[in-house]
């Protein structure tokens, strides 16, 4: 198995480097399991520490049930940001650096002091927040097709590719965040809503459970990092010439264009 695992992991970095897809791992590996599947996402970010990336967070996916039922499965997944995949607000990036974008709004989380599971609850995560911020995750996956299963997008590292970043950082005191409201607009047309119950029932819970199953890897949440609890609503695909913005009332807008 280790020998798998290493190989689909150098198979997963190449078809991200140079923008392809491959076939579905569920559909030619069929004895992998989910363990198996987060030892390949974890290979493949040991190989990018190498290289010289760092890790500036984590993310969460999955959070929706509607998306739990469509992959068959009853819990989210985690992926990992690295600083390469940070973006600022208002940037264009550049199509041809994906395979097949979507985006998603979510509201990131700053951490002011680790998490560690495995008792985390959602409490615990308001108490070790230090702000939170508007974010658009892009989301892109190297398996062809988007024809993914849990054990796909677990080691395609929860199909994530960059993180747009709001300027806006808000204290969480007098927030309600499970009712926070968000709209997404592709070239100014309003494509989605949402608010923070869509993930978990509270944007909390779900980065309560990321402390907790990150605890079964041995790793933490860090002060610093930056947390990204899952979408607010569904991802929309986007092509050259989007522009892509994000409304989260008194937590701010953040933007992204597609050249």
């Amino acid at each position: 198995m280790e020998i798998l695992v290493e190989g689909i992991a150098n198979e997963l970095i190449n078809a991200e480097s140079h923008q392809y897809s491959v076939s579905p791992l569920t559909e030619r590996y069929s004895e992998l399991t989910v363990g198996d599947a987060y030892q390949i996402q974890l290979a493949v970010i040991d190989k990018k520490l190498i290289e010289g990336h760092k890790v500036i967070g984590k993310k969460v996916g999955l959070t929706s049930i509607a998306m739990q039922q469509m992959l068959g499965v009853d819990e989210p997944d985690y992926g990992h940001l690295l600083d390469t995949m940070k973006i600022a607000d208002e940037e264009t990036v550049k199509i041809a650096d994906f395979i097949s974008p979507k985006v998603e709004a979510e509201i990131g989380f700053i951490l002011e002091h680790d998490l560690v599971g495995p008792n985390v609850n959602y409490l615990d995560v308001l108490m070790a927040t230090k702000y939170v911020v508007p974010t658009i995750e892009i989301i892109d996956s190297r398996i062809s097709d988007w024809k993914i299963k849990l054990v796909d997008t677990v080691a395609d590292n929860g199909s994530s590719a960059r993180v747009v970043v709001g300027k806006k950082m808000s204290p969480i005191e007098g927030i309600d965040l499970r009712t926070q409201g968000m709209v997404l607009y592709k070239n100014d047309v309003l494509v989605a809503t949402g608010s923070g119950a869509a993930a978990l029932g509270h944007p909390a819970q779900a980065v309560a459970w990321l402390a907790n199953k990150l605890h079964e890897f041995g790793i933490t949440l860090k002060a610093g990092e930056l947390i990204l609890p899952g979408a607010l609503s569904g991802a929309i695909a986007v092509n050259q010439g989007d522009m892509i913005g994000a409304d989260f009332g008194p937590l701010g807008t953040v933007s992204v264009t597609f050249e």
